[in-house]
């Protein structure tokens, strides 16, 4: 397939004024796909898990172009081939919780890259201040990111310990938009999984792979987004399923922010899975 230039990813690009609304409309059709109450919470369902004995972690690099990229892999420690998932971290970086992402896709039988997409020009996320990373990767090229993913993408379905031909994608926010867009620009990715994340203006015709996403019922921004995001690919022919969850914001998933439930954070991972090992 050619590379596509990307364009810059805007919140609401697609002309939606009246957020609130909008993602009330978002929520009242999605009926069923509202997430249920009544989850008792645990001690831990983000994803900063304890070791696992039978989950095998290590850093690596990859080459993206004339860079190397920064990651972390992470694999069941049994031998044999697993289905692979790209992690895309939100505009925290590659953290501790994102790695933790990895190793839980890896004790649930994955093998999961975690690109830092840091890497480029400004050095390893940990080195950084939450502040230094976020405006860092504001501040990245859209481009330049995609191919780093697209390159991730590539190495991953390579390895050893992955069944290639089922390489997926998952994004965290700032990610979530980049999960989308990269099913949009490379031949051969499985599945597409996004939380809280925009929606691409351009590029959703050359989708082939089934997206699953996860929304807050208070994330107004990119909630909203979710009927125009349904619509279109629907018309295009493309396989959608959106989930909004009730009574959470933006972060819900991960147990480092304010934002965090643990009763919803369950559920989404569940469904997750579920979807990448259909």
């Amino acid at each position: 397939m050619p590379q596509k230039t990307a364009k810059n990813p805007a919140r609401f690009p697609h002309g939606l004024s009246n957020r609130r609304e909008l993602m009330k409309s978002a929520v009242w059709l999605a009926g069923g796909c509202l997430a249920a109450n009544g989850w008792r919470p645990l001690a831990f369902a983000g994803a900063k898990p304890a070791p696992d004995a039978d989950v095998q972690a290590e850093s690596t690099q990859y080459s993206s172009g004339d860079f190397k990229i920064d990651a972390y892999l992470a694999r069941p420690k049994a031998d044999g081939k697993y289905p692979g998932v790209l992690v895309i971290h939100d505009d925290k970086g590659l953290n501790g919780q994102i790695r933790g992402v990895a190793r839980r896709f890896a004790a649930a039988g994955f093998t999961a890259l975690a690109p830092d997409l840091l890497s480029r020009s400004t050095g390893l996320s940990a080195k950084k201040t939450s502040d230094e990373v976020a405006d860092a990767i504001r501040q990245l090229s859209v481009d330049a990111t995609l191919q780093d993913l697209k390159s991730g993408f590539s190495f991953l379905d390579r390895n050893a310990a992955t069944n290639s031909g089922k390489t997926s994608t998952a994004g965290f926010g700032w990610g979530g938009w980049r999960s989308l867009s990269l099913a949009a620009n490379v031949d051969g990715l499985y599945r597409a999984v996004y939380f809280y994340g925009a929606t691409p203006s351009e590029g959703l015709s050359d989708l082939e792979s089934p997206v699953l996403a996860h929304y807050a019922e208070f994330d107004f921004r990119n909630t909203g987004n979710a009927l125009w995001t349904q619509k279109q690919l629907k018309d295009l022919g493309k396989r959608f399923t959106y989930y909004v969850y009730p009574k959470v914001d933006y972060g819900f998933f991960d147990e480092t922010s304010v934002n965090y439930d643990a009763a919803q954070a369950k559920l989404a991972w569940s469904r997750t899975l579920d979807f990448l090992k259909d």
